[in-house]
């Protein structure tokens, strides 16, 4: 059996703290917790689950933050957490059962981080991070803001979820520290431009952001996962702007970078649709459905683009084509998904009205306009 110290960094935290540290206590250690400066209840809180707790003084970098309180830790392994995150039973039950099944030969496990979910519980938004790593490779954070744990060896990918749960965010934070970066002179490498460029686009900042965004890609030296995500930005960025032919020329760009992804097919068959050249858009919501699905991505994922939203939007479609029963039958696969949805509920009725003579008042059929990414 491997020991963990789970390790965080925090400041006035203390409405999230407890919640955190109680979904993983049974598998660690240690507890390390480092604060950049409560003002509130943090420090009285995590004085009762540790004795392991130091400052640090904020310096407006998360790297060395993160990199001092990995320098405290005692176990063979580490584990990182932010606050405001938590492991589920299951994912708890997980972490135990990998605690004793791991062997001490891999360097890195990666686990998935669950950002976002739907009001039926199910995950919508996602990627994978490096999550527990051997404490004797030294390994190291890098980047003063979304900053990234450099791994390298031997490394497994669990199927372990850490689930983000915020309550707040200072939403403003991140962008204060790249413009004061900026003011300083400071030039930016490509990692640092992309988020950058994502704080702007976060406060709508679009014009700005697509500045950005290009200047990313045209350095051709980002990462394949961040490159993808710099064409769905920018199609959205040109999408807020009423732009909607580069909306697509950003969507078709992501092919560049490896396999169409649903979420571009999805934008793709959104534009057709919108031009009423529904046998096209069809094709492309079909191509949403039919995109290989790795559990391994390390790039963002949004589920709903291979899940009920091309659905929905092929029920769109083959209404308008005429085709009512493959119209129903797509209505009917969103609806396992969205069971309660309005739009999903309407097209029922419709649809059944129209396959059912007996039944009447038949209503247009909804499409949805959720296109963000």
């Amino acid at each position: 059996m491997i020991t963990i110290s789970v390790v965080l960094i925090v400041k006035n935290e203390e409405d999230v703290l407890a919640r955190c540290l109680d979904s993983v206590r049974a598998a660690a250690d240690e507890i390390v917790i480092v604060d950049t400066g409560s003002t509130d209840r943090t420090r009285e809180i995590a004085a009762e689950y540790t004795s392991a707790l130091y400052s640090f003084e904020w310096m407006d970098d998360f790297a060395a933050a993160r990199n001092y309180a990995f320098s405290l830790a005692t176990s063979e392994y580490i584990m990182w957490l932010d606050a405001d995150d938590v492991l589920l039973e299951v994912d708890q039950e997980k972490l135990l059962k990998l605690k004793d099944d791991l062997s001490p030969d891999i360097d890195a496990v990666s686990m998935n981080y669950h950002l976002a979910k739907d009001e039926y519980g199910r995950v919508t938004s996602s990627l994978r991070r490096n999550r527990l790593v051997k404490r004797s490779r030294g390994f190291r954070w890098i980047g003063a803001v979304h900053e990234y744990l450099e791994v390298y060896g031997p490394s497994i990918a669990s199927d372990i979820a850490v689930t983000h749960a915020s309550l707040r965010h200072d939403s403003d934070r991140n962008l204060r520290i790249y413009e004061k970066r900026l003011a300083a002179g400071e030039t930016f490498n490509a990692r640092d431009t992309f988020y950058y460029a994502n704080e702007l686009k976060d406060h709508s900042q679009y014009e700005q952001a697509i500045i950005q965004y290009a200047k990313f890609l045209l350095g051709g030296e980002g990462w394949v996962e961040d490159n993808i995500s710099a064409c769905a930005k920018l199609s959205d960025c040109y999408s807020a702007l009423g732009n909607d032919d580069m909306m697509l020329h950003y969507a078709l760009i992501s092919f560049r970078y490896g396999t169409p992804l649903p979420e571009f097919c999805c934008r793709i068959g959104y534009w057709h649709l919108q031009k009423k050249a529904y046998d096209t858009a069809a094709y492309w919501y079909q191509a949403a459905l039919s995109t290989p699905k790795s559990a391994q991505t390390w790039s963002l994922r949004n589920d709903q683009c291979a899940t009920w939203l091309p659905h929905l939007q092929l029920c769109v479609c083959y209404d308008r084509l005429g085709d009512h029963q493959r119209a129903y039958m797509h209505n009917e696969k969103a609806r396992e998904y969205r069971p309660n949805d309005a739009s999903v509920l309407h097209n029922k009725k419709y649809l059944e009205e129209i396959l059912f003579p007996e039944r009447r008042e038949i209503r247009p059929v909804e499409q949805t306009n959720k296109m963000s990414i």
